[in-house]
């Protein structure tokens, strides 16, 4: 029989009190722990052996805990790191995470958070393509990114086009991560389809999934919603009550239009989510939460920070990563697919056979406008499923000179120019300059509506200025 073999764990502090700490406290969880002292020693363990986890303190007498992360980072190494920072410095976590840390712990360290957060990060590589072959130290922990119930949800991100390759792409390399998320896209585009995605293929995916609507509460409510409250913290308030951040303990809490919160309540968020506590309405206690925190927004969060209306600070901290998922009308080729996926659901949940989608239809749906994204889609087919006769699908002609008037002009505005601009650039291979000329547009101007949009190309921000 087999023994599991145990984690092998590398921790980096030039402290020896602390780090002595660390080690004792992990040895006592039954893990293998070496030790360095600076990034020197650092150095030749990681030439010596791999690791699952590596633990190190952001500055050390040689250097930055930083500097190891990015070399690792080239190197594809599989190991997932921990930076511990110093207490308050926001922005160097927020650094760590950007530079692929998988988490992050700030000082004094709670210990029970520390044991939390390396528990986490030992239970697979952060990507995927860099496992570790069986037999070889961490093979006894499970892969991030291969759950079943991630690859069942990606397959629920209907479309292979350019655009949702990459949305895809970058789903399976941020669910590796602490990292907060901030997805940004229209009403209808499916953005907590693309939360629940990096939480099924996050090492999370067995914790709980909390989908909060931040505008759907009252403004008296938010804080005993988000915190929890004690009996009789408020009228009416007979027992305690768990809030958002408890419920979703151990897994993914979606904040969905985070743009609706009030400055109030974004400033008690943005500590709990620095600090990693909460304290329950009517509560003298701090309860440590242990949960992930992706966001959406149909609205520019970036505009809202200029205006006032939304926390810097707060922005940045979940702007970690941002994920955007684009309009329908910037992905058109995904129309059959999507139809058809519509329809097979829609007529299973009415136990009707699934009608057959005529060309004349899909020429039809390819010049409607969509201002309503996939939502409205499903909208049409639903009604085009209840009025339809036998197995054709037959949709009804919109009202003559139909005016459609948007809830935000801006955000209208945006999504028209996003649309075009995505539809050109992908015509001429994602060339800068070429996509310019065509527009009559300067180099200068399209970097900066393609960079203000949120535009993403098939390899990221690889787009090119080089003439074609």
């Amino acid at each position: 029989m087999n023994t599991p073999i145990q984690a092998h764990i590398l921790v980096i502090d030039d402290e020896p009190d602390l780090r002595t700490l660390y080690e004792l406290t992990l040895l006592r969880e039954g893990y293998r722990v070496e030790t360095a002292a600076d990034l020197a020693q650092a150095r030749v363990q990681l030439q010596e052996r791999r690791f699952d986890a590596v633990i190190t303190d952001m500055r050390l007498p040689d250097g930055l805990g930083l500097e190891l992360l990015r070399e690792m980072e080239r190197q594809q190494r599989s190991e997932r790191c921990v930076v511990i920072t110093a207490h308050g410095s926001a922005e160097n976590a927020v650094e760590a995470l950007k530079a692929g840390a998988f988490d992050y712990l700030t000082k004094p360290v709670d210990l029970k958070q520390f044991r939390s957060v390396v528990a986490s990060a030992i239970q697979g590589p952060a990507n995927p393509e860099k496992s570790r072959s069986d037999g070889e130290p961490g093979a006894a922990f499970p892969r991030a990114g291969k759950s079943q119930d991630g690859a069942l949800t990606l397959q629920r991100l209907v479309g292979e086009s350019p655009v949702m390759q990459a949305v895809k792409a970058r789903i399976v390399k941020v669910a590796g991560s602490m990292a907060p998320v901030l997805i940004q896209g229209e009403s209808g585009t499916g953005k907590e389809l693309v939360a629940r995605a990096v939480h099924d293929c996050s090492h999370r995916a067995a914790g709980p999934f909390v989908a909060v609507n931040c505008g759907a509460i009252p403004e008296a409510l938010l804080e005993a919603e988000f915190f929890g409250a004690r009996k009789g913290a408020y009228t009416g308030s007979a027992q305690d009550r768990l809030g958002y951040f408890q419920a979703a303990e151990g897994g993914t809490l979606f904040l969905d239009e985070i743009g609706d919160l009030p400055l109030a309540m974004q400033s008690k968020l943005l500590r709990a989510i620095q600090e990693r506590v909460v304290r329950p309405l009517g509560s003298a206690q701090e309860d440590t939460v242990d949960v992930r925190v992706v966001s959406a927004s149909h609205k520019d969060l970036g505009a809202g920070v200029a205006s006032g209306h939304f926390r810097q600070d707060l922005y940045y901290r979940l702007n970690v990563i941002e994920i955007h998922v684009p309009a329908l009308r910037e992905r058109r080729e995904d129309l059959p697919a999507l139809c058809r996926d519509l329809l097979g659901r829609i007529c299973k949940e009415s136990g009707l056979p699934a009608p057959d989608i005529s060309g004349q239809v899909l020429k039809s749906l390819q010049a409607h406008p969509f201002n309503g994204n996939v939502r409205e889609l499903e909208n049409i087919l639903h009604r085009a499923v209840a009025l339809g006769e036998g197995s054709d699908l037959h949709l009804e002609p919109p009202p003559p000179e139909q005016v459609v008037v948007p809830e935000n002009l801006q955000d209208f505005l945006d999504g028209q120019e996003r649309g075009i601009l995505s539809r050109v650039l992908q015509e001429t291979g994602f060339n800068r300059t070429a996509a310019a000329a065509r527009l009559g547009i300067s180099l200068r101007q399209i970097r900066y509506r393609i960079a203000r949009l949120n535009i993403v190309t098939p390899n990221g921000d690889d787009a090119t200025d080089e003439p074609g």
